[in-house]
């Protein structure tokens, strides 16, 4: 039993305690203010809880002398238990959370716990207790609590089926309620729950561990494993600008310096200039992703080696500008005798010429810089600008054009393809869904020659919403799905708001707006169902266009063998059309025997698809989210139930980040009876899919860790998502040795 002694410092022995004793007196000084003691509210913030019941709850097992406050010494002696303290402890604070109606409270230093009621400890304070057991009253209402805490909402039938599920599992004298023993028994079965037992205080509860200094990233093998292509191109365009650099500078070496450096950076400037383009040419890259060159080459990060060339653009442009205007200074301060001939004297025409020219010379690059303004408007506007810098590039130097020619004709041969793509269209939207947290489900009529593949993308432009904008996104619909295509658009910014409203706005004559979740369809006027009913109701189908489909890094999942996709809140949209293809694939291999029917699944790869196991990890912030793609999740597990009963070709993994750890104290409860329902119903109580939600976060070295141990094959892993989440993702990638992939527009 911990009493008051134990938590002073002078029976402290190690450093460890000593460093966290004070650790959390500092932290108390902080919380406390002038006063020294600790109020709830104060309790509340400190705590990071949310919901008063559990800040009610630890304050009044805190404030062991029930004066309203506290102070240093009860803070101690409670932290103590849940930092130091061993499961036992742990629990008996659980159980008294749970245990509401056992509020007469007396404090003592030390007493013994009871198996079946009486008094009970915490920390050097003994609480007398009403009953000391948990009733099924008691227990449903803190789950209620639990449930409002980890941000889920479940229908009150739901709560009472937890609740009986936990309490028919914990309560083994079936006496209606849950005495200590039951409870530390049934908890007993969940060690990985309380082998790191918390109250979401880490933040001022322990002190911060001083980071270890990691190993450089670019010396690991996983390192070079991803970045090979990226570090190969890189290396070899700075090659060539500075074998440029140093052969235009050598050319004109007679010329002096400033002219040396300027003709140097003209010639690094014909290959970048004429580059700069061509990592944007989608359509060539979408054509190259098909053939082996995909391996040696960094399509992936196209838009990357767009804005790198575009730097040193900018940077080549500066120092040949700055070197000729040098150059320009220091002819006009010789002083040169006519007809002496004098050593600084100039050669006869150099100077002229050199003025002449660059009053003709651009600004190498002028939207550069704006490429790097978050604002989409200076953006568009300032890219128009290329034909001007191209036409007076031309102009200026008189080799470029040799440099542009194939660079140049690639450009203007996307262009004209694609204007006359978008001219020969006459798409519409036939179906418009309006689903949770604003995203945007469209239907669009599928153009017959139209032919993507899984994971591609497209640019859309909306001319009721924006008759000159055009933004890119996911195809959501695998390709085998005929006559249509969807798209899934969430509301993040101007256009993608404007299109949401657009359609939320949008009623017929004969119907009221429909709220979000509903959905449309529309017809073309004259063209009702019925022939009794006029047509003038009928709304005309909303026209729209597309350029594309273009190709992402996902095209290369079905040569792969064993697939992790990550996608993060609306990152799913290129999986769903991934998923959908990879089981339509996957039930082409099933096989039957004509004698017997009795049906398997061909082990044997094709050239489609080389697949062998299929780990798909959505990671969601709130409950609401996961209601974009349930149907589909719904429907993939059931085919792979039908197609392989018990199989593991596909496993689903679904995170939701605002729910609590399940370590968490005030989730450990909830977390338990859901397990216990799902394990009963066969099915996950919050998003009613046989797979488990696991709440918080992903632990990546648990999840790569597990996927190393397969030992399925080659290991690869898409994502779509956050750049933030992305870094740390392609980390973990990198210390198990799998190759990352990211999907970037």
């Amino acid at each position: 039993a911990w009493n008051v002694a134990s938590c002073s410092c002078s029976t402290m022995g190690t450093a460890e305690d000593i460093e966290w004793l004070r650790w959390v007196t500092k932290q108390f000084g902080s919380i406390a203010g002038k006063d020294k003691e600790i109020s709830l509210e104060e309790f509340q913030r400190a705590l990071q809880v949310k919901e008063s019941f559990f800040a009610e709850r630890f304050f009044a097992l805190f404030d062991a002398d029930g004066s309203g406050t506290i102070s240093l010494e009860e803070l101690l002696r409670a932290l103590r238990l849940l930092v130091h303290g061993d499961q036992g402890d742990k629990l008996s604070f659980l159980f008294q959370v749970y245990d509401v109606d056992g509020e007469t409270r007396t404090p003592r230093l030390s007493c013994s716990f009871g198996d079946q009621g009486g008094i009970w400890e915490v920390g050097g304070l003994c609480s007398e207790r009403a009953s000391g057991s948990i009733e099924a009253e008691e227990l449903q209402s803190v789950l209620r609590w639990c449930l409002r805490e980890s941000s889920v909402s479940l229908p009150e039938e739901r709560l009472g089926h937890l609740t009986r599920a936990l309490l028919e599992a914990a309560d083994r004298d079936h006496s209606g309620s849950i005495t200590f023993p039951e409870l530390r028994e049934q908890l007993e079965a969940f060690p990985e729950l309380l082998e790191n037992l918390t109250i979401s205080a880490a933040s001022w509860l322990k002190p911060p561990v001083p980071p270890e200094r990691p190993r450089p990233r670019c010396l690991s093998r996983g390192y070079w494993h991803n970045h090979r292509g990226q570090l190969g191109c890189l290396g070899g365009f700075t090659a060539l600008n500075l074998l440029l650099l140093a052969l235009g500078a050598l050319r004109h070496r007679g010329l002096g310096p400033a002219l040396m450096v300027a003709r140097g950076c003209g010639q690094g400037l014909n290959l970048d200039c004429a580059l700069l383009a061509v990592p944007m040419l989608r359509r060539c890259l979408t054509w190259l992703r098909s053939t082996a060159v995909a391996e040696a080459l960094p399509l992936d990060q196209h838009v990357q080696c767009h804005q790198l060339v575009g730097c040193v653009v900018l940077a080549l442009g500066a120092a040949h500008s700055g070197a000729h205007i040098a150059s320009l200074g220091e002819c006009g301060g010789t002083s040169a005798t006519p007809g002496a001939g004098g050593e600084g004297a100039p050669a006869p025409g150099i100077s002229h010429g050199l003025t002449m020219r660059h009053r003709l010379a651009p600004p190498r690059s002028t939207h550069i810089p704006c490429a790097l303004i978050p604002c989409p408007q200076v953006f568009y506007w300032t890219h128009l600008s290329y034909i001007s810098v191209w036409t007076l590039l031309i102009l200026h130097g008189p080799h470029f054009w040799k440099w542009f020619v194939v660079p140049g004709s690639l450009f203007v041969l996307e262009k004209v393809l694609g204007w006359a793509w978008r001219r020969g269209q006459g798409l519409h939207i036939v179906e418009v869904n309006l689903l949770p947290s604003k995203v945007t489900h469209l239907v669009i009529q599928k153009p017959p020659s139209f032919h993507f593949k899984p994971g591609d993308y497209v640019y859309l432009n909306v001319p009721a919403i924006a008759s000159y904008e055009w933004h890119p996104f996911s195809i959501s619909s695998a390709p085998e799905q005929p006559e249509t295509l969807w798209l899934h658009i969430r509301s993040l910014g101007q256009w993608t708001t404007r299109l949401y409203e657009y359609f939320q706005q949008l009623e017929s004559p004969s119907a009221e707006p429909k709220p979000p979740g509903g959905s449309w369809s529309w017809e073309q006027p004259g063209s009702c169902s019925s022939p009794q009913d006029p047509c003038d109701p009928c709304v005309a189908l909303v026209g729209c266009f597309l350029d594309g489909p273009y190709g992402t890094p996902t095209r290369r999942i079905f040569l792969s063998e064993h697939a992790v996709l990550i996608g993060a809140g609306i990152g799913i949209t290129p999986f769903s059309s991934i998923l959908q293809s990879i089981m339509y694939r996957y039930r082409r291999r099933r096989q039957s025997c004509p004698s017997c029917h009795y049906s398997w699944i061909e082990e044997l790869q094709d050239q489609d698809m080389t697949l062998r196991k299929v780990d798909f990890i959505w990671i969601n912030r709130d409950q609401k989210h996961f209601e974009w793609f349930l149907s589909l999740l719904s429907k993939l597990e059931m085919e792979q139930e039908e197609l392989e009963p018990g199989g593991r070709f596909l496993e689903l993994h679904l995170y939701m980040t605002s729910a609590l750890a399940r370590s968490d104290v005030k989730a450990l409860g909830l977390q338990v009876a859901l397990d216990l329902l799902a394990a009963k119903e066969k099915r996950d109580s919050i998003t009613g899919l046989r797979t488990r939600t696991q709440p918080g976060r992903p632990d990546w070295d648990k999840v790569f860790g597990k996927v190393a141990q397969e030992q399925v094959g080659k290991v690869q892993v898409f994502f779509c998502g956050s750049p933030a989440l992305a870094k740390v993702i392609r980390g973990h990638c990198e210390r198990f040795g799998f190759r990352f992939s990211r999907e970037t527009f």
